[in-house]
């Protein structure tokens, strides 16, 4: 056979094209898309928990707390404790004047110990009338004297024995009195309800002191705590409402006590909805610590907030939030590719999504959506990786 061979004109026009082609391909090979830099996990299993939070900052209140005001007003006579005193239930801690009251109960005891020494004279008076009476009953039997002078001598005793009474009732007429006085006396004293912790108090001696009346926003005279109970009180949307019952767990976090976290419960769920201006409606929830021992001093006031655990599933296939996009889908690393899947999704909550279909254990996905390029068909290097292990 002959070889096959070309003119040279053909061979002159070969090597441009040849040459061309090299070109195109060596442009075609610098301007493809340069692999995206991507942090994936490994798909694989843990515990999920679904959870709601408190949607604005809540407040450690205490289990007791009154805002205390005499029912008079009046100038302060005596303040018998100062910001921070801890008290005992029935302790005095602040008198108002009162010598006026003072003098009327005085008045009053004089009037009861005169009251007092009648009802001797008097009732002394009665028990010989009645023995005149008799002794005349007697004689008049014998005739020696006349009915008339025996009713004349029962009418003298009965008197004697109305007057009597009459005393008597003087005597509870003026320790009514009295106790009237002592009533009086009492709206001008405060006295410690409970056990507690003066938390703050509103006037000095000297200074007068006025109650607070219904409707009148008039600062209390003193604000009595009892801080060994506190709890936390904390807004929860409307819409998570009817998920939240007494008894569920609960993690409870203090603003002023950072990285420590306290398990606890739902005490009570708010009856009502609150409506606060320019916000969303909530319903309040109280919050009782599992371990109150452990907390810590803190102060009543403290911003806390919670989040309340509605279920909890372990060892399931889970993967983290950040790598769960709009519609449930995941984007997963296959050789150098990226590869878009669609999960079914179980429990979630702000760190994990349970799968129940979709994703199998052991695979990758990308968790920095949120970069330029991140999509289904990209090419990728992996930058940074974390398996199941290093997820909590």
């Amino acid at each position: 056979m002959r070889p096959l061979t070309f003119s040279p004109w053909l061979r002159r026009g070969l090597i441009p094209l040849l040459v061309l082609g090299l070109l195109a391909g060596g442009v075609v090979w610098l301007r493809r898309p340069k692999p995206v830099a991507v942090v994936t996990v490994e798909v694989g299993r843990g515990q999920v928990e679904s959870s709601i939070a408190n949607t604005r900052a809540g407040t450690v209140e205490a289990c007791q707390r009154t805002r205390l005001s005499t029912v008079m007003g009046g100038r302060i006579e005596l303040l018998n404790v100062k910001e921070g005193d801890r008290v005992r239930k029935g302790q005095l801690l602040m008198k108002l004047w009162n010598d006026d009251q003072q003098a009327q109960q005085t008045l009053a005891t004089a009037q009861r110990e005169t009251a007092r020494k009648r009802v001797v004279e008097a009732c002394t008076a009665a028990d010989a009338s009645a023995r005149e009476a008799k002794r005349q009953s007697a004689l008049r039997e014998q005739g020696f004297v006349s009915v008339s002078r025996e009713e004349a001598a029962r009418a003298e005793a009965d008197t004697r024995r109305a007057a009597c009474q009459t005393a008597q009732a003087d005597v509870a007429s003026a320790q009514a009195r009295i106790g009237a006085t002592q009533v009086e006396q009492g709206r001008m004293h405060l006295y410690a309800p409970f056990d507690g912790r003066i938390a703050r108090i509103v006037g000095e001696v000297g200074e007068y002191s006025t109650p607070s009346p219904p409707g009148v926003p008039t600062p209390p005279a003193i604000d009595l705590i009892d801080d060994s109970c506190l709890y936390i009180k904390a807004p929860m949307d409307e819409v998570d409402a009817p998920r939240i019952q007494p008894g569920q767990p609960v993690r409870i976090t203090i603003d002023a006590l950072p990285g420590k976290t306290f398990p606890g419960r739902v005490k009570r769920v708010a009856p009502i909805v609150s409506a606060v201006e320019k916000q969303a409606r909530t319903v309040d929830i109280d919050v009782s610590f599992d371990q109150p021992d452990k907390t810590g001093p803190l102060l009543v006031g403290y911003s806390a907030d919670v989040e309340v655990v509605l279920a909890t599933r372990k060892e399931v296939l889970r993967v983290p939030a950040a790598a769960l996009g709009e519609g449930g889908r995941v984007l997963v690393v296959e050789g150098d590719m990226l590869v878009e899947r669609r999960i079914r999704a179980g429990l979630s909550n702000w760190e994990h999504t349970e799968v129940l279909d979709g994703l199998k254990g052991g695979e990758r996905v990308v968790t920095s959506l949120e970069r330029e390029g991140v999509k289904a068909g990209a090419r990728v290097t992996v930058e940074a990786s974390a398996s199941p292990a290093a997820k909590p």
